[in-house]
């Protein structure tokens, strides 16, 4: 059996998560009060029926369901069975509110953070027996770069977001003619540069490149900074930073506007 532990104030998001059960492990293997308690049957007795077949209890954590008295005693009982092995207690986040203490040692499933498809499937993990890891689908990148537009400047901020990056070598690229745009790399009393025009890409676009670096690294306290001066060319804009990676190759990163 599975037992949803919910107040009734979520039903809306947690009866989503029923149907989806019910339709792969069938109704009368889920505990969910909206069909498992019908007119003229005791709550009570219906609740304990359900604990006492229960085999994965989910505790749907929120505001709401912290609250209530009903589901206090649902989860409080549940959590003393777990503690004996007698049933598997699985949390479940749907909001921001603070995690009980006596459920701080267990694993929870998020779904508040990773939205209701991620928690579904990790749930059916859980039943299924499972590992609830899935490698990402976004592609990880320590660097990124922010562009913002100050004045007559154009500001590019190569920030690495989570460790050091040893090579502090960034290709800025453009479609705009390079001629009379100055750049300055920031805080920094050395650096190496190159510009070029009509690099071909991968692609097979051609670009104008600016090559800047430094000869240390970009870490996460230390950005690597560029001022491109386009009073000369208002139009003037960079729509792709790559980072070296190699001798000889250059690899895109992240571009955001931000300001």
């Amino acid at each position: 059996m599975i037992f949803l532990s919910h107040n009734w104030k979520d039903k809306p998001v947690v009866e989503q998560v029923a149907l989806r059960l019910r339709s792969i492990f069938g109704q009368k293997n889920v505990f969910y009060d909206s069909w498992s308690i019908q007119p003229g049957d005791g709550i009570i007795d219906k609740m304990n029926e359900g604990l006492s077949n229960c085999q994965y209890f989910f505790f749907f954590i929120s505001t709401n369901s912290l609250a209530s008295n009903m589901v206090k005693m649902e989860w409080q009982n549940a959590i003393f069975k777990a503690a004996q092995n007698a049933i598997k207690f699985i949390p479940i986040r749907m909001d921001n509110s603070t995690m009980p203490v006596l459920l701080t040692q267990s694993l929870y499933i998020d779904l508040y953070s990773q939205g209701l498809e991620v928690a579904v499937r990790q749930i059916i993990d859980v039943i299924q027996g499972n590992n609830t890891f899935r490698i990402p689908t976004s592609q990880f990148h320590n660097l990124i770069a922010e562009k913002q537009r100050i004045g007559n400047k154009l500001r590019i901020t190569c920030r690495a977001l989570h460790f050091l990056e040893p090579i502090s070598s960034f290709a800025f690229c453009t479609l705009n003619d390079i001629d009379g745009i100055t750049v300055n790399v920031l805080n920094e009393t050395m650096n190496t540069s190159s510009d070029q025009k009509d690099v071909p890409l991968t692609s097979g676009l051609k670009v104008n490149t600016f090559v800047r670096g430094v000869q240390h690294g970009t870490t996460p306290d230390m950005p690597f900074m560029v001022e491109f001066d386009i009073s000369k060319n208002p139009d003037f804009d960079i729509m792709m930073v790559m980072h070296k990676t190699s001798h000889e190759r250059f690899d895109e990163i992240p571009l955001k506007v931000i300001g």
